[in-house]
């Protein structure tokens, strides 16, 4: 039975910044989250993939395989606008059941939706919605299946602007000449404990027994994938998120401890900025400092510390300059930063200190939330970051898409 129809956009970052830009189309594009030679590309056009050039590629190495290569520097606010757009044609056609990434959401098939013809049919009418809509460079894989596991594998299989159906009586078959790490959730550390279980291709895995994928996975995960594997069908898991943070690779005029320090009093903002947008308080903070192995032989620092249950920016400042005097403002040759708030705690489940009340400042917190809400980002903000403004920038995570209220 089909129930899944999974739609994944192809090269989604340059096809935007080539829908946007017509002198960039039918060019080799790649996407980079800084101009300098010793970053890489986050994004490769599809013209620029049939050079070699993917996500990940050292700049100097794009230039090398693909010397026409235009590199563009990321804006990331614009790749979150045209997703929400594409989420919003998308739902007219058929409800987007979950929004699985930036360039990834999936729609849950119902009532003859599951006969293939029509599923086929609906899928089409997606691609040439979104292109409609969007514009020509738009493209999309689409991926028809019993469940989202497979729905993800079939978008895969024919790219760009494929439309694959996987049905249940063609499994396994139609898995078996793919790598195990073809399957979303199977990295190097899974692909590591599968190995030492003797599965090392998909028809191993597939035969496995559900008690040994149990093993592998340490965890109920892997008899959902036992199950997943055979099309039966999973409701995405309902989670709780343990920490939110942010990290940065640092410029090069910002590569010594004051930038370093600058920069972390940014994320540490942004970062208690997001914990009262979602209700969440934190408990403990976590604060790192990764070095240029080219200067020194100090890998880099780490620093954490407990602070009760805290929204507040003023006081997750003062707990990050403790953390940073400790002896990480000693790290001479600092290139990438990055704070993360755990132990999340939501408001609902919040319970204040004994002492809180006197120095409890979340009206003051929400007001300048509000400011920086209706007059742009940086309305108001904490001076020990005014040197690193411009620094530390949306970026968009594999499992996260940014609040365009709260990051930019």
């Amino acid at each position: 039975m089909l129930r899944s129809l999974f739609i994944d956009f192809n090269s989604y970052f340059a096809s935007v910044e080539q829908q946007l830009n017509p002198a960039l189309r039918g060019r080799p594009v790649g996407v980079v989250p800084v101009m300098a030679e010793s970053s890489c590309c986050i994004a490769a056009s599809i013209e620029a993939k049939a050079f070699g050039v993917k996500t990940g590629t050292r700049v100097s190495d794009a230039r090398r395989l693909c010397p026409g290569i235009a590199l563009v520097l990321a804006e990331h606010a614009k790749y979150v606008q045209v997703h929400q757009r594409a989420v919003a044609v998308v739902d007219r056609l058929a409800p987007v059941r979950q929004v699985v990434s930036i360039d990834e959401m999936e729609c849950e098939l119902t009532g003859r939706w599951r006969e293939r013809e029509r599923a086929v049919a609906l899928a089409q009418r997606v691609k040439a919605a979104l292109l409609a809509d969007l514009g020509v460079c738009m493209r999309t894989s689409i991926g028809i299946a019993p469940n989202t596991l497979l729905g993800k594998l079939a978008s895969d299989m024919h790219k760009p602007d494929g439309l694959t159906v996987i049905e249940q009586h063609e499994l396994p078959e139609r898995l078996l000449h793919l790598p195990v790490s073809a399957i979303n959730g199977i990295g190097p550390r899974i692909e590591r404990r599968l190995a030492e279980c003797g599965i090392t291709s998909m028809q191993q895995l597939y035969a496995a027994p559900r008690d040994l994928l149990h093993t592998a996975w340490g965890s109920v995960a892997g008899t959902e994938m036992y199950d997943k594997l055979r099309g039966q069908w999973y409701a995405p898991r309902a989670t709780v998120a343990r920490s939110l943070g942010h990290s940065h690779v640092l410029p090069p005029d910002l590569r010594h401890p004051e930038g370093a320090r600058e920069v972390l009093h940014r994320l540490t903002q942004k970062a208690a900025m997001r914990l009262r947008k979602q209700g969440v308080y934190a408990t403990a903070m976590q604060v790192f400092v990764r070095c240029d192995h080219r200067w020194q032989r100090e890998a880099g620092g780490e620093r954490h510390a407990q602070v009760g249950e805290t929204q507040d920016t003023g006081f997750l400042l003062h707990t990050l300059d403790v953390l940073w005097f400790s002896g990480l403002h000693r790290l001479l040759h600092p290139k990438a930063v990055g704070v993360q708030l755990c132990g999340l705690v939501l408001a609902s489940q919040h319970t204040a200190g004994l002492f809180d009340a006197p120095r409890d400042r979340g009206p003051l917190m929400a007001v300048l939330d509000a400011l920086n809400r209706k007059h742009g980002k940086n309305a108001v903000y904490f001076a020990s970051a005014h040197h690193a403004l411009d620094a530390a920038p949306m970026r968009i995570a594999f499992s996260r898409i940014p609040d365009l209220d709260t990051e930019r």
